[in-house]
């Protein structure tokens, strides 16, 4: 088979955001657009040929159109071989685990993680670096300037590959190994957790739980693990079956979008112990107890706090590392377990540094993603087995444990308000406002409360030295609250606006205070400085969580 070279020209807007190129798979399915970002990302490359690529994706809609093009593109840019899930499923930490134990080059992720699928909604692209994380902000700068001014890209003509069969094939001088795609990833944690323990907790009568796959990629994993290998009963995973548009639905692991499962975790006529979800990629994770939503950043400090109870970590942490939005509990963890704990931007990418280099052994971020040196992306049933340790451990409630770490550590009350769809004009009118601000705020009183400090945060990574600017706006407050502006790289339509409110409780008579109550001073100091409801036209958040 010979290399087909085909004339393009540049398409606008290919500049990655957070986690890679997002857009409508009507923007995506353009004759040229997904062959010019991949032959940009290949263009990139050094040293790939006769290397491995890893290939799949969420299952989403477009997914298995685009691991056709790919593959083709991946053969004449001459890899020895292309490694994909079976069906072109292969979750996002699966992937990360496979490029890893598999000593690829690098992988390409097809997936917009938590946002809609289906032909009028959103697909996504993003490559892997060889040490299974997602490619730093140096590459993808790269892969989008060459998006400016590619003249052409490359491809092998070949027939369709059949992703529904194990097995080797060849696409020219390349060969395609479609694999098991739960296979790896199970044994993987099978080698961290302690199965045992937590199997001998779902098998009690009175402990019952149920995990919401949500029509994403998650299902057969969980399906494997949890009810296979752990022994759950049969339908402990719900909404298991991936469904190119989700079934409809929105996998977004948050009490707004599975709120079927905080409901029925709220049913005492169920007499559900614990509950779970995981997004469209499965990286994200959202852990609920009866009547109790445990919050992203409390997971991950919860986590810290516990693990000695983990065989794979129990031998100590090296550190922990948490994207700067997300709550400041995990540092009183750190702080208490005399470790160093890391302030990064968002983007798993940040933490990638840090892990390689045994800085840290624990990430999180408020955006529901926790994970560890295990791979190099957040991994949404890692944190839901690790819950189920703890659980198996303490033979606790999720409220108990949750409440008990409150009480050694104080409460960090903490809450994210989206604001979504917002004209990318007005959001980018209101954070150049909030900005020429910064300069006059400290030593200010509003809303009754004393600013500290404000800024734009910036990060020095102290491991490659890169540094990363303007990465969201902070109010620092006098008594170590904190509200944070930060508009979102993982949207596809407008400008999805983030405010991010803390405030630290010590007293645990005020533990119980419900959430919007305890940050209603945050709320009204945010409004007071941003001026939302004015710039935006926005009453209120689109999403609470």
């Amino acid at each position: 088979m010979s290399v087909k070279t085909v004339i393009t020209r540049p398409f606008s807007g290919q500049k990655p955001g957070t986690s890679g190129l997002r857009k409508k798979v009507k923007v995506f399915s353009q004759p040229g657009y997904l062959e010019n970002f991949v032959q940009s990302i290949f263009d990139n490359l050094n040293g790939h040929q006769g290397k491995t690529l890893v290939l799949g994706g969420d299952g989403r809609y477009f997914n298995d159109v685009a691991i056709q093009i790919i593959l083709r593109l991946a053969a004449a840019a001459r890899f020895g071989r292309g490694l994909g899930g079976r069906g072109g499923i292969l979750w996002t930490p699966a992937a990360s685990a496979v490029i890893r134990m598999r000593a690829a080059f690098g992988g390409i992720i097809l997936s917009a993680s938590h946002n809609p699928g289906g032909p009028d909604d959103d697909f996504g692209i993003k490559y892997n670096l060889g040490n299974g994380g997602p490619a730093n902000e140096a590459f993808t700068d790269a892969v989008f300037k060459r998006t400016q001014e590619i003249e052409q890209y490359h491809l092998i003509e070949a027939a369709d590959v059949d992703l529904a069969r194990l097995g080797e094939t060849r696409i020219g001088d390349m060969v395609v190994e479609i694999i098991d795609p739960v296979a790896d990833y199970a044994e993987l944690l099978e080698s961290l957790f302690d199965f045992k323990a937590i199997g001998n907790l779902l098998a009690r009568p009175e402990f019952r739980m149920r995990f919401d796959a949500m029509h994403a990629v998650t299902g057969p994993y969980a399906k494997e693990i949890l009810e296979k290998r752990l022994g759950a009963p049969a339908g402990t995973v719900v909404n298991g079956t991936p469904l190119p548009d989700f079934g409809g639905g929105h996998p977004d692991p948050n009490p707004v979008y599975a709120a079927d499962l905080v409901a029925a975790m709220a049913d005492p006529k169920l007499g559900l112990s614990f509950g779970a979800a995981s997004d469209g990629d499965g990286d994200r994770n959202m852990i609920v107890g009866r009547n109790f939503i445990v919050s992203p950043s409390d997971s991950l400090a919860v986590i810290a706090a516990n693990y000695q109870l983990i065989p794979a970590y129990a031998h100590g942490l090296a550190g922990v590392a948490r994207s700067m939005p997300t709550s400041c509990a995990v540092d009183r963890v750190a702080a208490a377990l005399g470790i160093p704990c890391f302030e990064t931007p968002t983007g798993w990418k940040f933490f990638g540094t840090l892990l390689d280099a045994g800085k840290a052994t624990l990430c999180g971020e408020e955006s529901a993603g926790t994970g560890s040196s295990h791979v190099r992306e957040k991994d949404g049933l890692w944190a839901v087995l690790y819950w189920l340790n703890i659980l198996a451990a303490r033979n606790e409630t999720v409220e108990q444990v949750v409440c008990d770490h409150w009480r050694k550590f104080g409460r960090n009350v903490y809450s994210r308000h989206d604001y979504e769809g917002v004209e990318t004009v007005k959001a980018e009118a209101l954070f150049a406002a909030l900005r020429a601000k910064l300069p006059t705020l400290a030593g200010q009183t509003i809303s009754g409360m004393r600013v500290r400090a404000a800024d734009d945060f910036s990060y020095i990574d102290p491991v490659d030295g890169s540094r990363s600017d303007r990465q969201g706006v902070r109010i620092l407050l006098d008594d170590g609250s904190r509200v944070v502006f930060r508009l979102s790289g993982t949207g596809t339509e407008g400008a999805t606006m983030r405010v991010y409110l803390e405030r630290y409780v010590a007293d645990p008579a005020q533990h119980g205070v419900p959430t919007q109550e305890a940050l209603a001073p945050l709320i009204a100091l945010a409004e007071s400085v941003a001026t939302i409801v004015e710039m935006t036209g926005r009453e209120r958040p689109d999403v609470i969580s």
